[in-house]
């Protein structure tokens, strides 16, 4: 079967809604290699949008699911539970940075997550106002739609959106939002949209994925905190990309002096099969109901399996030790690659979770045209690349933690020339 005859095929039977950004079709995979129907081989700096920190078929992981398999594959939790459930949330509370003793419950999605972190904020403090940030991302549903940050491509056509739910600024020092100027604008929301009693939660992401992996300053997750104090709101960090060791700690909020109220997570939670959870304080956690919480698929026994087998191997592997370490030489061939490319504006590193943001050097204007030409080029050479960013003009990092070293380096030496080409021809 040839890429081209697929691409027909999907295109007579998908809808144009779900976006597909490579023109080949994936036949199998092993860390950080996919190779196409064709036989064609790339690096894989995607890792299916962060999920892949284990990169593809972890042998362990794969040792884990197909244990499992000779067990069973569903009960659903809420019916019929079992130990591995159980003790995963455990390993959890264990690890979230958050005042104990912590609770955790476990969903399918990034999304399902986040509803359910609002759920729970709603149900604690009894208000239901949710104030999120403008480039924030945080899922398709209606109500994680109506919390994202970024309106292309996420909610054009879908409005009415629920309500209660507000967006402040987010600090970005190179589009000239400061740290004040972030607190302003909540207590703007303050003034004209919302009374501070009226507000369940406030939530972030401690570093923005899609709006351009932007890293919380210090000082503005301490100003949260204390607001979040002063006004009895609950301060929810959403980890769902920067969870599980890619920012150079298994959580990113563990870069901060200030906990969260409430947690969630998925994406590299469970090394590419589907599983996400939500973890807080146990008083937070305990407010909904019995029954208030779950899914039929939610903490499937599989990706359990896989879950567990991913925090091993992050341990095992010391992979938050390696996020530093991959992290730092990417920063330092993007720094060189300044001398070449007055495109890049902007450098940003948590860990391995890195971006770099390209403006025009004429206009000072974001240039998604010249995002666009990097990554095309790189791909040419078999580097996968992908973009983010409110304006498109951001390419993000998401090699898996487990890349050989050789690899890794055979990667930045395509995206130096890509860089260099693609600014040598503007």
């Amino acid at each position: 079967m040839k890429n081209q005859q697929l691409d027909k095929r999907r295109q007579d039977a998908t809808p144009r809604g779900v976006g597909v950004m490579c023109g080949f079709y994936a036949e199998k995979a092993e860390n950080a290699t996919l190779w196409d129907v064709e036989g064609n081989e790339y690096i894989d700096f995607s890792a299916g949008i962060a999920v892949l920190n284990t990169g593809h078929r972890h042998p362990k992981v794969i040792a884990a699911v197909e244990r499992q398999l000779q067990s069973f594959t569903h009960t659903a939790y809420q019916v019929v539970p079992y130990e591995s459930y159980v003790s995963l949330a455990e390993r959890i509370n264990e690890r979230v940075p958050v005042e104990k003793p912590a609770k955790t419950t476990f969903f399918s999605t990034g999304a399902e997550a986040v509803e359910n972190a609002v759920k729970i904020a709603r149900a604690y403090t009894r208000r239901p106002g949710i104030i999120t940030f403008c480039g924030g991302f945080h899922g398709r549903t209606f109500m994680t739609m109506a919390l994202t940050g970024k309106v292309a491509p996420y909610k054009i056509g879908f409005g009415p959106f629920p309500g209660s739910v507000f967006h402040a600024q987010y600090p970005n020092a190179l589009h000239g939002v400061s740290v004040q100027d972030a607190m302003d604008s909540i207590e703007r929301l303050f003034k004209s949209d919302i009374e501070p009693t009226q507000v369940a939660a406030i939530l972030l992401e401690p570093v923005q994925g899609e709006g351009g992996f932007i890293p919380a300053p210090a000082e503005f997750m301490k100003a949260l905190r204390a607001l979040c104090d002063e006004h009895g709101i609950l301060l929810i960090a959403d980890e769902v990309q920067s969870g599980f060791a890619r920012t150079g700690k298994l959580f990113s909020m563990e870069h901060h002096s200030v906990k969260p109220d409430l947690m969630t997570m998925a994406k590299s939670l469970a090394g590419g099969f589907p599983l996400s959870g939500v973890a807080g304080r146990a008083e937070v956690m305990d407010a909904p109901g019995p029954g208030g919480l779950g899914g039929t698929y939610a903490g499937n026994p599989l990706s359990v399996a896989a879950a567990h087998a991913v925090l091993d191997v992050i341990d095992e592997e010391q992979l938050c030790q390696r996020a530093n370490q991959l992290g730092q030489h990417l920063v330092e061939v993007l720094t060189k690659a300044r001398a070449t490319c007055p495109q890049i504006a902007e450098i940003r590193a948590q860990g391995s979770m890195v971006a770099v943001e390209f403006l025009d050097p004429k206009t000072g204007k974001p240039s998604a045209d010249f995002t666009r030409g990097v990554m095309q080029r790189a791909m040419k050479e078999g580097l996968l690349l992908l973009s983010c960013g409110v304006y498109g003009n951001v390419i993000r990092f998401l090699y898996p933690l487990t890349i050989p070293e050789a690899q890794f380096s055979k990667a930045l030496d395509i995206l130096s020339r890509a860089l260099e080409q693609e600014a040598a021809a503007q």
